[in-house]
């Protein structure tokens, strides 16, 4: 396993404790709600919408290249956030690796 490999599902495992717990504690509608209380964090969650769109363009435009299907983490950006692409980066690395010979 590359650094690259283990440092991203580090950080998805991480984020996904968090998510777990952030779910746990206030629900899943409730830590969208919370964006719409004041402007700072309607414009937090345009930030994010804005990063999340232009994430899914990248996916997209990169899986093309890659022979991958980036819809399904389209729909887990959309739906997940930062799952989406982090997920698709363990799996284009992973079958990145899968193609290459394996050194003697």
């Amino acid at each position: 396993m590359s650094p690259r490999l283990a440092l991203l599902i580090g950080v998805t495992a991480a984020f996904a404790v968090l998510s777990a717990l952030a779910v746990i504690h206030v629900g899943y509608v409730e830590t969208i709600a919370m964006h719409f209380q004041n402007w700072g964090l309607r414009q937090v969650f345009a930030d994010l919408a804005i990063l999340a769109i232009l994430a899914c363009v990248w996916m997209v435009r990169d899986a093309r290249a890659s022979g991958l299907n980036a819809w399904p983490f389209v729909v887990i950006t959309l739906v997940a956030g930062s799952f989406g692409p982090l997920f698709y980066l363990i799996v284009r690395d992973l079958r990145s690796s899968a193609k290459q010979p394996a050194s003697a």
